[in-house]
């Protein structure tokens, strides 16, 4: 009964991210195709004081970096692209209040005050998601980040199912490009051959560490870079740089970062 309340609805997100759309918004303008950049800083838990050398695109939380911060950057000449939870509701975020009980399901293991979401109600979260979209353009952010795209996967307390992620996952991307911002897929390793046509980049955690960066061929093969983020919890920096660093592809670039991305890195040599 759920999907028939809202057939239409799924219907036009499902055609929309594929390329389709069953109304004129007009051309998608143009936005930043992510090709050469090999340095991405990733650091969420710590503001950017400044410039890092070498550092091409940098990868900061939407809501703590102000708008100051992203113009000064950009204006270095770097990219910036902003973080935010699609498939989660954190209780510290300022538009915490808008999501309702409704759409409110399972704890998020081992992150205190996050929950998964329903993300089948686009009704009620679509409005949130596009404010935070309009508010990384807003800021002179060049792409998105969002994160929990891979809800379906998980205990999300909902009967989330592999077409409901789909959906989910191509309107986030049209609505990204409508407004014409890159948006990266933040792992979500299952559906990476279906959904690497509607996005620019990628971002992985863990990858190499879990043995699934195979998966991200099909970005790879398209000439979209992939952001492979290993952790200092999971491998120390012998195993990161004579195992990872040797098995590496062409745009897939590794990089080892402690677990709250504090803007503390290390990267292949070469990178």
């Amino acid at each position: 009964m759920y999907f028939s309340e809202r057939g239409w609805m799924w219907a036009a997100a499902a055609l929309f991210g594929a390329g389709l759309c069953l109304s004129c918004h007009g051309p998608e303008p143009s936005r930043w195709h992510p090709e050469g950049e090999s340095v991405w800083l990733y650091q969420l838990s710590e503001p950017v004081t400044g410039l890092r050398d070498g550092v091409e695109v940098y990868v900061l939380d939407l809501f703590d970096t102000p708008g100051e911060t992203v113009r000064a950057l950009r204006q270095s000449g770097a990219r910036v692209v902003a973080y935010f939870s699609a498939g989660s509701w954190e209780d510290w975020r300022p538009d915490a209040h808008r999501y309702p009980a409704s759409v409110l399901g399972s704890a998020y293991e081992g992150w205190p005050g996050e929950r998964w979401v329903d993300i089948r109600d686009l009704d009620t979260l679509g409005p949130i998601l596009q404010h935070r979209l309009d508010l990384a353009v807003s800021k002179g952010f060049d792409g998105v980040d969002p994160d929990n795209v891979d809800g379906y996967a998980n205990d999300t307390g909902f009967p989330l199912t592999e077409q409901d992620q789909l959906c989910f996952c191509r309107w986030l991307a049209g609505e990204a490009h409508r407004r014409g911002l890159a948006i990266g897929l933040k792992n979500n390793p299952e559906q990476v051959a279906a959904l690497a046509p509607a996005f620019d980049f990628a971002v992985s955690e863990s990858c190499f560490a879990e043995g699934w960066c195979g998966l991200w061929q099909p970005f790879l093969s398209a000439g979209k870079p992939v952001v492979a983020i290993e952790y200092t919890d999971e491998m120390g920096e012998d195993v990161f740089f004579q195992t990872v660093c040797a098995q590496r592809e062409e745009r897939l670039y590794p990089v080892l970062c402690r677990r709250e991305l504090d803007g503390w890195a290390l990267r292949c040599s070469g990178i």
